[in-house]
């Protein structure tokens, strides 16, 4: 029933404080102003949607977790950090290296809090049996909170896609953690999970506020933190690419733009028309059809990374080996490793 009521809460909060959030983008010109043919609006829409969802993330924390030790607290203040950039980034512009730094100090605080990967499952070894990090646990935390970050962000380019695919994988996170018996993580997972279904009905397509920088930054930093808080803690019982494979969308997403830029000869930061969501619309999908066909192939990720949660490393490393190959196969024949402009 707590699991339940988080999730409950976290959904109300969102679908109340939004409105409010949206009227005061509005009165400070926090607004997406379309400049270019990457948009898909054609009219100015208020941006910092993403301050609702962390408003009522955080509320739900409070309310819901008794228990706040360091690594929770460190997680929040990590959380109020990236929202400050974003807040900085949607209303007034921020230069894509103080982004970084902002999203690297959150991650710093983070691993002073105790979130840190500290050990990965050992591919070749036996089940449970795990390779210690050491000092290099730092940076490797460090790449990954930065980088999924990064990745949910670069995802945020139509209607609820972001809001949606983040949803669908804290809900798999949540059935994940609540197995092993992380009840904390399991909680933050669905509230997560509310105040991405809150959300939803301003965002979805036609978009009556966008999640900005503020919320796409805010909740890959999330999920990233929940990754290692949960899943990745019990690696020497869950295979090492459970959240890679829960976060399939934009992984794959990101490292096949980085792979096509760098053969392009491109900085990794160029803008383009190759991630997915751009060469589905360019089959001629709408944008609602294309949002709801990520939201499909996120839950089939998240539907894998299960059933490999419920085998042994050397078989879900199998599994993670084909998944791997028809992801690559799939996108090379949509043309993700090129340079698009249409």
């Amino acid at each position: 029933m707590m699991y339940f009521l988080a999730f409950l809460t976290s959904a109300i909060l969102s679908i109340a404080i939004t409105p409010l959030v949206r009227k005061f983008a509005i009165k400070i010109g926090a607004v997406d102003i379309p400049k270019d043919n990457r948009r898909m609006h054609k009219e100015p829409i208020p941006s910092l949607g993403g301050l609702a969802i962390y408003l009522s993330v955080i509320v739900s924390i409070f309310l819901f977790i008794k228990d706040l030790d360091r690594e929770l607290l460190s997680i929040v203040l990590g959380a109020t950090v990236i929202v400050v950039s974003g807040i900085i980034d949607d209303t007034k512009g921020l230069s894509p290296k103080m982004k970084i730094l902002f999203q690297t100090i959150a991650s710093i605080i983070v691993i002073f809090g105790g979130v840190q990967i500290q050990f990965l499952t050992n591919p070749l070894g036996q089940s449970g049996s795990v390779i210690n990090l050491g000092l290099i646990s730092y940076p490797v935390t460090i790449i990954w909170v930065v980088g999924m970050t990064n990745a949910v962000n670069l995802i945020d380019g139509l209607d609820g896609l972001a809001a949606g695919v983040s949803m669908i994988a804290s809900f798999a996170f949540a059935y994940i953690a609540f197995k092993i018996g992380y009840t904390t993580v399991a909680i933050i997972s669905l509230i997560v999970a509310g105040s991405c279904l809150g959300f939803l009905p301003y965002n979805f397509n036609p978009a009556k506020i966008f999640m900005g920088d503020t919320g796409a930054l805010l909740l890959g930093f999330l999920l990233s933190v929940i990754t290692v808080e949960g899943i990745m803690k019990s690696v020497a019982t869950i295979a090492m690419a459970v959240p890679i494979i829960i976060l399939g969308v934009p992984i794959f997403d990101t490292a096949f733009a980085i792979i096509r830029r760098k053969i392009s000869g491109k900085s990794i930061s160029t803008a383009d028309k190759g991630h997915l969501h751009h060469r589905l619309l360019a089959l001629g999908n709408s944008q609602k059809k294309t949002v709801l066909i990520l939201y499909g192939i996120s839950t089939l990720f998240a539907l894998v990374a299960i059933v490999i949660s419920n085998c042994g490393v050397k078989v879900g490393n199998i599994i993670t080996l084909v998944v791997a190959i028809v992801t690559i196969f799939l996108a090379y024949k949509f043309g993700m490793f090129k340079m698009q402009d249409k």
